[in-house]
């Protein structure tokens, strides 16, 4: 489900670039869209779904389920209100937001792209509302071991844009509009398809007004979660606050990047981190200590595995991954120069974001949310330190590498904790592997360099020349890696 939630998310983004292209106009959409999303990350699959889920999965496994009933009301109806608020506040001080989050549209001679990113945000921060109602709703039915649901949700979404973008963008005087109100619609959506699924569970929240002491513990444990889970998105929204500075197109070149980015980070670190959650937090509270360690090694391997190669084939074809997704009419050879440059910068750091996704949630799942916050604050004071250096000399590209340094920072001291507090260290086994999956990718890599088409081919050719040709490369590159694992002694059925 999540596979076909991002594939879904590339063709948005390849109508998106095809429609608007990357210039000043899709900057202030991509401002005006990634502010909720950054605070949908705190609120939603970040901070509040990693604070809450343990909290129901233990109240689950020791408590009736009048009481599960009793705090899934009193944490909804909390949320609602917070949400609300926040929502109001946002909608009437917009273009406050928007010269906080990109100081760059303000300064501009020409204000037009800070008024549109203005009117957008007053659209798109609605999504907050109901994107954290969908994330408490998928963490309801996480617990009762339902993970499809919540994976295809974000389907919606991408459906939601793809269809504003061809046909209502037709009916507005501001075309780029369209993808504002794709977004509210997107929201709605997602929401709505939920509520059947706690129906048919018994579990849908009711407003409940009044103390819980569950509320207490949950907001104890959402505070410093707000900021340990959620480093890489606040490095994200610091890399376009820089971006916004300089010239147009920079904030749609990371933003693409981090698109592809995004592909194999959610089928690989946020579907197995999703999982693991659920797993770990209840293996946690029934004190089976041996399946909460076989949790995270089977995650780890799986991570391994399949993020190494994907690491390197990010890196490796860059540009003819961002020339076959998204250079079409608009979106011009210069934009996918540009933006295949920063996908090398934070492609090379896959496997540390990845690592985060999995480490942080074992904290997570005891209870713990101040020790991914230790690791959190030294990776994004080292991120925007990194950020002001590195802009100064490689542009946009700067922002990106400091971003994928940051979280390698993140992603170590996380595992040192793991290590001093005797929760878990890597075995023997895992050390094995490693060595295994760094010789078969670079048989791989060496297959891409020496037998890669041409990019003059990429550039000369049509829409399904490129994508047969990049197909073929991926596809050619897997069997090699697979293969080599194989002849190895690694068997996937194993695992």
């Amino acid at each position: 489900m999540t596979f076909l939630s991002r594939i879904l998310g590339l063709i948005r983004d390849f109508v998106i670039a095809r429609y608007f292209g990357a210039n000043g106009l899709t900057d202030a959409f991509l401002v005006a869209f990634r502010i909720p999303n950054f605070f949908r990350r705190l609120f939603a699959e970040g901070a509040f779904s990693q604070a809450f889920l343990p909290i129901l999965a233990d109240v689950k496994a020791n408590q009736s389920d009048q009481e599960v009933q009793l705090v899934i009301n009193h944490i909804a109806t909390k949320l609602l209100s917070v949400l609300m608020l926040i929502t109001l506040i946002a909608v009437v001080l917009a273009p406050v937001i928007i010269f906080l989050f990109a100081w760059g549209f303000y300064f501009n001679a020409d204000m037009t792209q800070f008024h549109l990113a203005s009117n957008m945000l007053r659209i798109t921060f609605p999504y907050l509302l109901l994107i954290s109602l969908t994330a408490l709703s998928g963490s309801i039915l996480n617990t009762y071991d339902n993970f499809s649901i919540p994976a295809f949700t974000p389907v919606l979404l991408n459906i939601s844009l793809i269809l504003s973008a061809i046909f209502l963008s037709k009916f507005l005087s501001t075309p780029i509009m369209a993808l504002a109100w794709g977004v509210l619609i997107g929201g709605v959506a997602q929401l709505s398809f939920q509520i059947p699924f706690l129906l048919k569970i018994k579990r849908l929240p009711k407003i409940q007004f009044g103390h819980h002491k569950v509320l207490a513990t949950l907001k104890k444990r959402m505070i410093p979660a707000l900021f340990g889970v959620s480093v890489s998105q606040i490095n994200l929204l610091v890399d376009t606050m820089i971006a916004s500075t300089l010239i147009a197109g920079s904030v749609s070149w990371l933003y693409y990047s981090d698109r592809l980015l995004e592909l194999p980070l959610a089928l690989i670190g946020i579907a197995l981190a999703t999982v693991a959650l659920a797993k770990l937090s209840n293996y946690h509270s029934k004190k089976d200590n041996k399946n909460f360690i076989d949790t995270i090694d089977k995650a780890l391997l799986y991570a391994l595995i399949l993020g190494f190669p994907a690491c390197i084939g990010l890196v490796l074809l860059s540009e003819e991954l961002i020339i076959s997704l998204f250079q079409y009419d608009a979106f011009d050879a210069f934009a996918a120069k540009k933006t295949s440059l920063s996908l090398q910068a934070y492609g090379s750091g896959l496997m540390a974001f990845i690592a985060i996704k999995i480490f942080a949630p074992i904290f997570l799942s005891r209870g713990d949310t101040k020790t991914p916050v230790k690791a959190g604050v030294v990776a994004m004071t080292s991120n925007v330190i990194l950020n002001l250096i590195l802009v100064q000399f490689y542009g946009h590209i700067g922002l990106a590498a400091a971003t994928s340094i940051s979280a390698l920072i993140n992603a170590t001291l996380l595992y040192f904790f793991l290590v001093q507090q005797s929760i878990f260290k890597f075995n023997i086994s895992f050390y094995k592997m490693l060595i295994k999956v760094i010789f078969a990718v670079t048989i791989m890599a060496m297959y891409i360099c020496y037998f890669e088409t041409p990019i003059e081919y990429y550039l000369d050719s049509s829409l399904s020349e490129r994508v047969l040709s990049i197909s073929r490369t991926i596809i050619i590159s897997a069997v090699i890696y697979f293969s080599t694992l194989y002849t190895l002694g690694i068997r996937l059925k194993q695992l």
